[in-house]
């Protein structure tokens, strides 16, 4: 059962203080899962109010836990009974306006996405449909579906048309629900499938991102050089996108101790400012004890910095990973296709 994410509905800031508190009581495995439902924005702002945190009472981590695991407990219910069940069981077990809210978190994690349905399709199904769409309409579709569908689809297209399809989406921002609705029916008429509609925001470079991540190397670097030639700046933030700070998680001890060469001990401390437990204790282990007592140190008495300060660290090091990742130095754990390692 996927964990639910501990922050429902806007993030205020007390809903954020909460959502630190779990994740610093959770196992850092869970609190890794937890965080990984989330999107990028959210990540930032509760990693921001987790490194923030004061004295944390036993009283407000044991009302954290216990708000996360009703929300289990009627995800599951749902799950099993459906959302009436759900309804009569919590009801029975705390008052009605904590159990609606409970289920309007759930409801609304549950809404049907559009083009939901072709994520039961097979790939190679999937692609030989789409083969003879426009590229806007596989560009609209790819930006809906899951980002492992979406990269078997992109891989499988015509290099042209991948070019295309890629321009599209890097440069797609809001698509209205009327369009969306009528390429949904052009595709049950097709499918004979029924699909909701609804408003979102699509494509751009974080989509490209994603789905480049998951192709092959020789596929992620045909495009790339292809569209460089028309668009660098693009292809610049493109590329930004594809790894984040948090993913050096996936990289093995031996290229973590490659990747701090490269940086000094004042821009880790500062990069690690908001990283989360797992990533702050991957760096710690990989460095002598002395060296480790320092950079605690440094985060210790840094005092308040700008989060723009942060992330341009954050970015910096980054920008070491990819470049160590291209000599060999790195390996980046999912990166591509399955990739066989030979110790």
């Amino acid at each position: 059962m996927p964990v639910p994410a501990p922050v429902p509905g806007d993030a205020t800031k007390a809903g954020l203080r909460k959502a630190a508190v779990l994740l610093v009581t959770l196992e850092s495995d869970l609190a890794s899962t937890v965080l990984g439902q989330m999107d990028k924005e959210m990540v930032e702002a509760i990693s921001l109010e987790i490194a923030r945190l004061d004295e944390v009472t036993r009283e407000e981590r044991d009302k954290a836990l216990e708000e996360f695991h009703n929300l289990c407990a009627a995800q599951a219910m749902v799950e099993q009974g459906g959302i009436a069940t759900a309804r009569e069981l919590l009801l029975k077990a705390m008052p009605e306006e904590q159990a609606n809210e409970i289920l309007n978190v759930i409801t609304a994690a549950k809404k049907t996405a559009p083009f939901s349905f072709l994520q039961k399709a097979e790939s190679g199904n999937l692609l030989a449909f789409l083969q003879s769409e426009h590229p806007q309409t596989i560009a609209l579709i790819l930006a809906h579906i899951n980002p492992n569908k979406a990269s078997e689809v992109l891989a499988g297209l015509p290099a042209k048309k991948q070019l295309d399809v890629v321009k599209r989406l890097a440069t797609m921002e809001n698509t209205s629900p009327e369009v969306v609705e009528q390429v949904e029916k052009a595709l049950e008429k097709k499918l004979s499938a029924v699909i909701s509609s609804e408003s979102h925001e699509l494509g751009g470079v974080e989509a490209v991102a994603s789905m480049l991540n998951l192709t092959d190397r020789a596929t992620e670097r045909g495009i790339l050089e292809s569209l460089e030639e028309e668009n660098p700046e693009l292809v610049d933030q493109i590329r930004r996108h594809m790894f984040v700070f948090e993913d050096i998680n996936r990289v093995d001890d031996r290229g973590v101790q490659n990747i701090m060469k490269e940086i000094d001990n004042e821009q880790l401390a500062l990069a690690l400012k908001t990283g989360t437990p797992e990533l702050k204790d991957k760096f710690l282990r990989n460095m002598s004890k002395r060296a480790s007592e320092m950079i605690r140190e440094e985060m210790e008495y840094m005092g308040p910095v700008r989060l723009a300060d942060v992330e341009a660290a954050q970015q910096a090091i980054v920008d070491v990973v990819r470049r160590l990742e291209e000599q060999g130095d790195v390996i980046i754990e999912g990166r591509g296709e399955q990739q066989q390692i030979i110790s």
